[in-house]
């Protein structure tokens, strides 16, 4: 009895909102910083081994950001049904959410080990012919996707405490992880303390080591702290209609942030032409802004839990304050970022050893790219709101429309103007579409859905 009550005073319907919003997602904001400290780091030391090394592990994010989107995407699709079930007390379908989600990212993996022993060299080798970006990629790309075992537990693990309200333990589990990473970089790249010297390799081992710990600690925390749901591995079978929901969701989260990997593929194949040293500058931009971006995504993470909670026990007022509150601090985040990116953008690159060719295509490319961030926030936030409320279908029209539709041809496009510096402009104009069409989703879910409500019945 006292378990039941527990969970009917959950705090994301009773919490005042903009207290809750700001406890749910400021530790998850945190750890997605040092996330986003560690991704830095990762590559200042492959910087320090030399150039090649630096394009190799930034062609190696397409098919790292495609293991993230299916472990991501299905967090998503985890996270949003298992709160609504927490909103309607149905506990019984909280369980089985959970379970049915540890299923799904086991299945990840095991996708990931196949691609890592048998599609790493191919990869490359339709990205380049330079044969020590080839071999460092191997030895990075590897590791990273059959060892991937451990950022799929951490994934799943870390969104039950998410959907559940325990960000804090979230923030515990990521920033330790991260650190661990940071703090074996260095040992594992140049052979400090007796280790040998790995290279590139040390890099991809000490990124899974840091992912294995974090993702066993999220287990015990979930095993020891989350009372709101119960895992019941013995005898399990997959629940064809759980994962069918599970993915109604997160199907268009994954098509959304894959198509972050094809964009990714396609702006390296358009930058290589001009030459490696544009790759490059390409992969620290995608490091660098994910020190804005990374605060942004862990508000969402904070604030997708509370509007789907809500949504589930039909309080409507709460869900509106809550986007109001998200879209507030989320604009304020990313006009930060752009002011950073257009004062200090040769200090950002100095910090990668950047050679003076480097700094000529990055510094331009980080002060045009960064005036996408004003329209950003805006929609990354609603993008967010629409997975919550089971319409991910919206987020995913968006982001194909931004990326493949607008982005990649823009760019392509402006490279043939001959200069490099044209094809940053594809960004502004990809993120003023993706504005656009963003405010006409918005105000169609606000009259099918939010308005059809009602008022919270207090």
């Amino acid at each position: 009895m006292e378990a039941i009550q527990e969970k009917k005073e959950n705090k994301m319907g009773t919490m005042p909102v903009n207290k809750l919003l700001i406890n749910m997602s400021l530790p998850m904001m945190i750890s997605m910083l040092v996330q986003a400290l560690y991704n830095i780091v990762d590559s200042i030391f492959v910087s320090r081994i030399d150039e090649n090394a630096l394009t190799a592990v930034s062609m190696a994010f397409p098919i790292q950001s495609l293991m993230i989107a299916i472990g991501v995407g299905t967090g998503v699709g985890v996270n949003a049904l298992l709160s609504r079930a927490l909103g309607e007390k149905d506990y019984h379908k909280a369980d089985k959410t959970a379970v049915n989600g540890i299923f799904l990212s086991a299945i990840s993996y095991l996708v990931f080990l196949v691609v890592g022993i048998f599609v790493t060299i191919p990869f490359y080798l339709s990205q380049t012919s330079d044969a020590q970006i080839i071999d460092y990629g191997k030895q990075y790309l590897t590791i990273i996707c059959c060892c991937s075992f451990g950022m799929y537990t951490q994934f799943i693990f870390e969104r039950l405490l998410q959907s559940t309200g325990r960000t804090f333990h979230t923030m515990i589990t990521q920033g330790t992880g991260a650190i661990i990473n940071i703090i074996l970089d260095p040992i594992f790249i140049f052979g400090y303390l007796g280790m040998p010297r790995m290279g590139v390799a040390g890099a991809a081992v000490a990124t899974v080591m840091g992912q294995v710990i974090a993702g066993i600690m999220a287990i015990i925390i979930n095993v020891k702290k989350n009372t709101d749901i119960n895992l019941h591995l013995k005898g399990f079978k997959p629940d064809a209609k759980i994962i069918g929901q599970i993915y109604q969701v997160g199907v268009p989260s994954i098509i959304m942030q894959a198509i972050g990997s094809v964009m990714t593929y396609g702006m390296n194949k358009i930058l290589i032409s001009f030459s490696s040293t544009a790759v490059a500058v390409f992969g620290v931009y995608f490091k660098l802004q994910s020190f804005v971006f990374m605060p942004v995504f862990g508000l969402n993470n904070g604030m997708v839990p509370i509007i789907a909670f809500n949504f589930g026990a039909g309080a409507r007022d709460r869900m509106v304050q809550t986007l109001k509150y998200s879209i507030f601090y989320a604009l304020g985040l990313m006009a930060a970022g752009f002011l950073i990116f257009q004062i200090f953008p040769a200090p950002l690159f100095a910090l990668f050893d950047a050679s003076q060719s480097m700094l000529a295509i990055g510094v331009p490319a980080l002060r045009i790219i960064s005036v996408s961030f004003l329209f950003a926030g805006f929609c990354i936030v609603c993008g967010s709101l629409f997975q919550a409320l089971g319409n991910g279908v919206y987020s995913m029209i968006v982001s194909i429309a931004r990326q493949l539709l607008v982005l990649l041809p823009a760019a392509y496009l402006l490279s043939l103007l001959g200069e490099v510096s044209y094809v940053w402009w594809a960004f502004p104009i990809a993120e003023l579409m993706s504005l656009a069409v963003t405010i006409f989703f918005l105000l169609r879910i606000n009259r099918k859905v939010i308005k059809q409500m009602g008022g919270d019945n207090d």
